[in-house]
């Protein structure tokens, strides 16, 4: 156990407990492998019935990875470290999603990358009227991880590459909509959940059939979504929003041009790749291709310099839509050597 990531057993539950929550519970290295080793524990341990994964603070259920080592890593010319982060996460993500006994995540607030890698996973997905959920990776340079690709994959429609390339931030309504959250719960209810659940060890005390408060979008733009993001690549995407005279698809096309073009245009096939072969491991390993190489070869110490270290949220892209070579995206989802596979075992 470690004070950020704290992991107990309470009656019938195993429960896990991030615990940053002035750093919005954002995951590091460590925290992903007390989660995992827990995990382990319990998942043959007759006395826990099931997994309990919650949060400290109202702001934030897991505002994503802490990313700022694998950064400073990679500007001193160590490449590895954020292959082997990434690496652990994902072995870590791939077991909440495969695990035999229930997992029940009650996401708070931010919802975001490493977050989605959590609590997008489980078996029982609960939010509430503050929680906003995103995969905002193509503006740090990065992609959808941690399975996100997974989830966006199965959202209906185009709404995955939609929210995958724009990294848009969608609320409960729309979460529940889009396949990364099952239960919309008032947040005033979940201690006295949290509490029924491990006393009885049984998912089923969880009320269904509420509604949260505020209505989504997404449902009444999906002709527009669907019209725009079914385009071959993200450049016929643009040219499809241009030539679209809507509210939505100039905002979109807005979003889009101030994003890292390398990430959205391997953001656009990872979903499809995903989409063909829809698995938690074959999303995760897909993925990684991607991020192994993502320090030395792409956008994302640049992304993150920008939004995270320095934050003048003024990103320097070393490509644009009409300068990305061809073969860069083929080259950064190439497959990952023999030595860098991840172990699902």
């Amino acid at each position: 156990m470690t004070e950020t990531m704290i992991a107990r057993k309470e009656g019938r539950a195993g429960r896990l407990t991030l615990n940053r929550p002035k750093a919005l519970n954002a995951l590091d290295h460590e925290m992903a492998q007390t989660l995992e080793a827990a995990l382990d524990a319990w998942r043959d341990d007759p006395e826990v019935d099931l997994i309990l994964i919650d949060a400290e603070g109202s702001r934030a259920f897991c505002a994503g990875g802490d990313i700022a080592a694998v950064y400073h890593a990679g500007k001193a010319g160590d490449f590895a470290a954020g292959g082997a982060y990434w690496r652990d996460e994902y072995r870590m993500n791939a077991k909440i999603k495969e695990y035999p006994k229930p997992v029940i995540a009650f996401m708070q607030g931010f919802v975001m990358g490493g977050g989605v890698g959590l609590g997008g996973h489980g078996s029982h997905r609960v939010i509430g009227e503050t929680t906003q959920v995103a995969m905002p990776e193509t503006g740090i340079g990065l992609v959808p991880d941690v399975g996100g690709s997974l989830v966006l994959a199965l959202s209906p429609g185009r709404i995955g590459e939609y929210l995958g390339v724009t990294g848009s931030r969608i609320n409960a309504a729309d979460a529940i909509y889009a396949g990364f959250a099952d239960l919309f719960i008032p947040e005033a209810n979940w201690p006295a959940l949290k509490a029924k659940l491990a006393e009885t060890g049984d998912p089923g005390v969880l009320p269904t059939g509420l509604m949260p408060p505020e209505p989504g979008r997404l449902a009444a733009l999906r002709p527009e979504i669907d019209a725009a993001f079914s385009g071959a690549d993200v450049r016929e995407i643009v040219e499809r929003l241009r030539a679209m005279d809507s509210d939505f698809a100039r905002e979109t096309l807005d979003v889009i041009l101030q994003k890292s073009a390398l990430s959205e245009q391997a953001t656009l096939r990872l979903v499809r790749m995903t989409r063909a072969t829809p698995t938690i491991r074959d999303a995760l390993s897909n993925e990684f291709r991607f991020t192994l190489r993502a320090a030395e070869h792409s956008d994302f110490l640049e992304g993150v310099r920008a939004q995270i270290i320095d934050k003048d949220r003024t990103p320097r892209w070393r490509w644009s839509l009409a300068t990305l070579p061809p073969d860069l995206v083929d080259a950064m989802l190439a497959p990952v050597p023999a030595e860098w596979r991840i172990d699902f075992a």
